[in-house]
């Protein structure tokens, strides 16, 4: 590869979540939230511990952080000031899961971050 071809750096960042159930025990998940610059167009991925990912446009999550919105299998709707709720639809069922919203804000400052070019 020539030196100047690289792309910006592939962002990573872990989070924890709430698995929300009808039941009485919910289940705290360590997810991992991932970008890559070179995607078009920009997509978040959510991986779940046993290989289960989810992946979706930057802009729905961040819109999902100030009100309710839909795309294709996700819901994203912001839960009282400080937590964010991400609905999966699959055939399999549906998963709740309820994330710091402040976490998810730091994943997407860095994801913007990423890809901002850099002056020299």
């Amino acid at each position: 590869m020539d030196a100047g071809t690289e792309g910006p750096p592939r962002v990573e960042v872990r989070a924890r979540g709430l698995v929300v159930t009808d039941g009485p025990l919910s289940r705290r998940v360590r997810v991992a939230l991932r970008y890559d610059p070179g995607s078009e167009p920009p997509a978040v991925r959510f991986v779940f511990p046993g290989g289960s990912t989810w992946t979706f446009p930057r802009t729905l999550l961040e819109t999902g952080l100030a009100s309710p919105t839909h795309g294709g299998d996700i819901d994203v709707w912001p839960c009282g000031r400080v937590q964010t709720v991400v609905e999966f639809h699959s055939s399999d069922g549906t998963e709740v899961v309820q994330f710091d919203s402040s976490a998810l804000r730091r994943f997407l400052r860095r994801t913007y971050a990423a890809t901002t070019p850099v002056s020299r």
